[in-house]
């Protein structure tokens, strides 16, 4: 991004000099200090793939579900080399906090979207990954040291994690997943079809759509 949203904030505390500052901070993990910072409400779904492509598949996920966790490292692998690489689908993820867990399903979403936010859609995925591969060892202290791989700020992500700065995007993409029917994570729609979570089912339903 030219632009990021926390250097958007950086400028309007600069406006504000002598008058204030945006609000208070505490101390986080990793030796990192925790500024508060406004919600975010929108930002566009991580994109894998041809924008483009005549079919999409929409996968609802929730960070703190073994089940996605599973879904994440062995079934979208496949998917990207097969189908996202190629550019023959547009891949999109979207949040389903059920909550698996209270905490970790909307915080770690939460780090994720900022991750997304900071350094773009390929950033997110590779977090993501990561973070999946780490599910039952969440920490703030791994959020800040996974963000810092995937080359955003780690400080910031863990204070997206910690404030939830994101809610609004998650709650929003809850909602979608609602309307959709999706009784559970991972949920996975190829062109609004529901299909099972297995890289089997998807790849019939692709296949079927081009």
């Amino acid at each position: 991004m030219d632009t990021t949203r926390r250097a958007y904030l950086a400028g309007v505390a600069g406006t504000v000099g002598l008058a204030g500052c945006l609000g208070g901070g505490s101390s986080g993990a990793s030796g990192c200090e925790i500024d508060d910072e406004p919600a975010v409400e929108s930002l566009p779904a991580p994109v894998l793939g041809d924008p483009d492509a005549d079919v999409t598949v929409l996968a609802f996920e929730d960070f703190a579900c073994p089940h996605c966790a599973t879904f994440s490292l062995e079934v979208v692998p496949q998917l990207r080399e097969s189908y996202t690489d190629p550019g023959t689908i547009r891949y999109e993820h979207h949040d389903l906090p059920i909550p698996v867990d209270e905490k970790w399903s909307w915080k770690a979403a939460s780090a994720a979207r900022g991750v997304q936010d900071e350094v773009g859609d390929e950033a997110f995925f590779e977090f993501a990954h990561a973070m999946f591969e780490s599910q039952g060892d969440y920490s703030m202290s791994l959020v800040t040291e996974l963000a810092n791989e995937a080359d955003a700020p780690g400080c910031a992500i863990q204070a997206d994690a910690v404030n939830e700065t994101y809610r609004p995007v998650l709650e929003a993409d809850r909602q979608y997943a609602v309307e959709l029917g999706a009784g559970g994570t991972p949920a996975v729609y190829v062109n609004g079809e529901s299909v099972d979570p297995t890289y089997e089912s998807i790849a019939d339903a692709i296949d079927a759509a081009t």
